[in-house]
């Protein structure tokens, strides 16, 4: 989602997320894909441009991070959960609108984990484990330690009056463990194959972990 809703207020990939994450595996035979619930372009918020260092703008003017990642990423149904050891949900305010029910991204994720794969996440990206179902139809976070964007720090982040839901209380609602550090502080935990990160400074923690786990 390119806005909050319908408010003329921009939003987006929080780029740092995405990028700081795939660079945690540059020296590995670790490969990714670049897939959105609509495929094509991706938004990047504004806001995050404010704190992108020399590394992570050296993604974003990569021609293959802006063909594969910002303007031409796959759709869901280009996508074989076959072929993937993981998939990881990464943040910025837009996905609150794009992740929780979309049925594409679910599927895959779910099929993932249900072959042996993990589901990861950081910030906002934690919306979309939220609705993930296991094999009896339950939530699959449920009796899970997670972490993702916490309630002070949607306050801190001065946007809480434009977000449709605030992640601790649905992620407690699914039943889940709600972890967390200080705000903004860098986070990140593991339970089993599930692995998430608190908030923009924890993309490396997240990838740091799962790495770790597959190799």
């Amino acid at each position: 989602m390119p806005t909050y809703g319908q408010a003329d207020d921009a939003t987006g990939l929080w780029l740092g997320e995405a990028t700081e994450f795939i660079d945690e595996f540059r020296d590995s035979d670790v490969t990714f894909d670049y897939v959105s619930p609509h495929g094509g372009y991706v938004p990047v918020d504004p806001r995050s441009l404010k704190f992108a260092d020399e590394n992570i703008f050296g993604y974003y003017r990569s021609s293959d991070f802006q063909n594969r990642a910002l303007r031409n990423s796959k759709r869901p149904a280009e996508i074989n959960p076959a072929d993937y050891v993981a998939i990881y949900y990464t943040g910025g305010h837009g996905v609150m609108w794009d992740f929780p029910h979309d049925n594409g991204l679910a599927q895959i994720a779910q099929t993932i984990y249900q072959q042996g794969g993990y589901l990861s996440s950081v910030c906002h990206g934690i919306a979309g484990l939220f609705f993930l179902q296991n094999d009896q139809g339950h939530p699959l976070i449920a009796g899970k330690k997670i972490t993702g964007f916490t309630t002070t720090e949607e306050y801190l982040s001065g946007k809480f009056k434009k977000i449709p839901f605030w992640n601790e209380k649905v992620a407690q609602e699914q039943g889940a463990s709600f972890k967390k550090a200080r705000a903004y502080k860098p986070f990140a935990i593991q339970d089993g194959r599930i692995i998430t990160g608190q908030n923009p400074f924890s993309p490396r923690q997240t990838a740091r972990l799962l790495r770790a786990a597959i190799q």
